[in-house]
């Protein structure tokens, strides 16, 4: 298509909306980040859904204004479906059907790890398959085989656990730093030793899965093994050593996954690719390396409008009986 796509995504407690075009130019990227889960240490669902509700039409409206759009311009609606958290999912993918809806437009109910995936088909990367895909986020780890565009992945291995960026904000967390945790860890592990501390990077496990939980826990027992003075004073040692531990197993697999599978073309997606020791160790694999900017590896909206242009579009009225889900086992 060459018309502009709207695209809603409020899987978890970030409110975004976007306009492409068909060729996956982006028009604008709007994300507004709630800030009143910190004190809770994680994202509160039925918080989520009420400041999405609050915050999604502004949102939308910036999303056309910076644009240049109007709704009378767009030619498909698109919008998260899961997985996600229900009642977050539930007000933008409402929104979105009765956006469609209120001028018959067509509708695209998109998964979001397609979305992740997709942001690599946006210009100007365009980013075309085959090629091995991780998809690191705060929800999600895996690793698939990707050889077209659409939402079916040949899954090579996922979390058994905790996810890549659960392990960075319960380590966090630990820490004693805010919520959402990433950004915060990887501030305070630059200036720590690496090799301060031996975490486990679940590197004996075989195969192609992940786990963390192991990892979270070795943290645990270190911090109350060194007591509160010492823990304190040595924080920055602890964050860069348990931060290398993470990128240290997401790389084991990777190298195996490409081993494994002959690819020499890697993609990476979700928010812990935003993460910089892991971009900068992905880069010197060896391969023809695609990592998103920043703004398209955390949850956005642009993602998820590209998806939509290899998502099956249903046309009115046959999407209004659609409903969300919290799990991706619906596609995988």
């Amino acid at each position: 298509m060459t018309g502009l796509i709207l695209a809603i995504e409020t899987s978890c407690d970030d409110t975004c909306a976007a306009v492409i075009t068909g060729a996956g130019e982006i028009r604008s990227n709007v994300i507004s980040s709630q800030q009143v889960h910190d004190r809770f240490g994680g994202v509160v669902p039925e918080i989520a859904s009420r400041h999405h509700l609050a915050l999604l039409s502004p949102v939308l409206d910036e999303a056309l204004r910076a644009a240049g759009a109007t709704l009378d311009q767009v030619e498909l609606v698109a919008a998260t479906r899961g997985p996600g958290l229900v009642t977050a999912l539930v007000v933008g993918f409402s929104a979105g059907k009765g956006l469609a809806a209120a001028r018959e437009l067509p509708f695209a109910a998109v998964d979001h790890l397609h979305g992740h995936l997709a942001a690599s088909f946006l210009r100007p990367a365009e980013f075309e398959p085959p090629f091995l895909a991780l998809i690191a986020s705060g929800g999600h780890t895996l690793l698939a085989d990707v050889r077209d565009h659409g939402p079916q992945l040949r899954l090579l291995g996922q979390t058994l656990d905790d996810a890549a960026g659960e392990a960075f904000d319960k380590g966090a967390r630990l820490l004693g730093l805010g919520y959402p945790g990433g950004a915060a860890l990887e501030r305070l592990a630059a200036g720590g030793d690496p090799r301060a501390f031996a975490f486990p990077a679940a590197e004996r496990m075989p195969g192609l899965d992940f786990s963390f939980a192991g990892l979270k826990t070795a943290l645990l027992y270190k911090v109350r093994e060194l007591g509160e003075p010492e823990a304190e004073r040595r924080r920055a040692d602890l964050a860069a050593s348990y931060q290398r531990a993470i990128v240290a197993a997401l790389l084991i697999r990777v190298r195996r996954a490409l081993k494994q599978t002959g690819a020499r073309r890697l993609a990476v997606g979700g928010g812990v690719a935003a993460n910089g020791p892991l971009r900068a160790a992905l880069a010197e694999l060896g391969v023809e390396l695609e990592v998103p900017p920043p703004a398209l590896c955390t949850d956005n909206a642009a993602m998820i409008a590209s998806a939509a242009r290899y998502s099956k579009a249903l046309r009115f009225p046959a999407y209004l009986g659609l409903d969300v889900y919290a799990t991706g086992a619906q596609r995988l």
